[in-house]
Order: structure tokens, then C-alpha cells, then sequence
């Protein structure tokens, strides 16, 4: 099998292929492989899946595979498995460190009011109940002229 740029080496394979679903009984379907290779090489290209290439079959069908093992936890058991292999062998460092020495506001948040906001006065049903109240009277004045 040839590995190209966006797919799956034979190791990172090994750790996945446990991890996947179980195929259920019925249609035969595209090789588990094939199509995480096809939803690997859509996310590092960032391309639509409509233009995911054919080789990795009908994107309809990874799209869905994708949306079901997202909906189930395989995608989660996956970054779990590989969290821990990482943590294992020491090639993961847990250790963040945020700095919030800088912080600054967005454009829009200069030039608010002083003061405070003035209570705007509540928009309830009875203001619904008057505008209505105009309309419907503006209407009929309309149809008596």
C-alpha cells in the first residue's frame, strides 16, 4: 500500500484500527482505512468534501461515517488512546502556561455610555398588545376612507 502525504502511517493505523466500530451486519462498506484516510487528508487540506478525491471513495459516504463516529465517541477514544500513548512514552508535556499580562478590549468596546446602560422599559406582551392595537386601528381607518 503506498502512503501518501495526508494518510496514515502503518503504526498510527494499528493504535486506530481497535478503536473503530464494529461493522455491522448488511451492505458490505468501504474499507475503515480508506475512508479515515479520506476524512484525514479533507482536515489537513481543508477542502469541502465534495472535493475530497474519488480514491478514498463517495465523500457522501465519509461524510457520514465521519458524522457517526463523531456522534459516538470514536473520534474521542482515538485522541484519548493517542493522549495516553504519548504520556507513556514521554512525549507529552501537560504543563500550560497562560499569561494574562496583556489584555486588550475589542474596537467596539470603547465609547460605551457613562454611567451605565438606562433600564430600557420592558417590551412585554402588553407593548406587543399595542402596537397591535395600532396597526389594527391604522388599518381600519385606512379601509373606512
Amino acid at each position: 500500500m503506498v502512503i501518501r502525504r495526508h494518510e496514515l502511517s502503518d503504526a498510527e493505523w494499528d493504535l486506530i484500527r481497535p478503536l473503530l466500530p464494529r461493522p455491522t451486519l448488511g451492505r458490505p462498506r468501504l474499507d475503515d482505512r480508506m475512508v479515515l484516510n479520506g476524512i484525514v487528508w479533507k482536515f489537513r487540506t481543508g477542502v469541502p468534501w465534495r472535493d475530497v478525491p474519488e480514491r478514498y471513495g463517495p465523500w457522501t459516504s465519509l461524510h457520514t461515517r465521519f458524522r457517526r463516529w463523531a456522534a459516538d465517541g470514536t473520534f474521542d477514544r482515538m485522541l484519548q488512546a493517542a493522549q495516553a500513548k504519548a504520556d507513556a512514552t514521554g512525549d507529552i508535556d501537560w504543563l500550560a502556561s497562560v499569561d494574562s499580562t496583556i489584555v486588550r478590549a475589542h474596537q467596539h468596546a470603547a465609547g460605551a455610555r457613562k454611567g451605565g446602560a438606562k433600564a430600557r422599559p420592558s417590551a412585554g406582551p402588553e407593548a406587543a398588545c399595542r402596537v397591535a392595537g395600532r396597526n389594527l386601528t391604522s388599518r381600519l381607518s385606512q379601509i373606512r376612507a
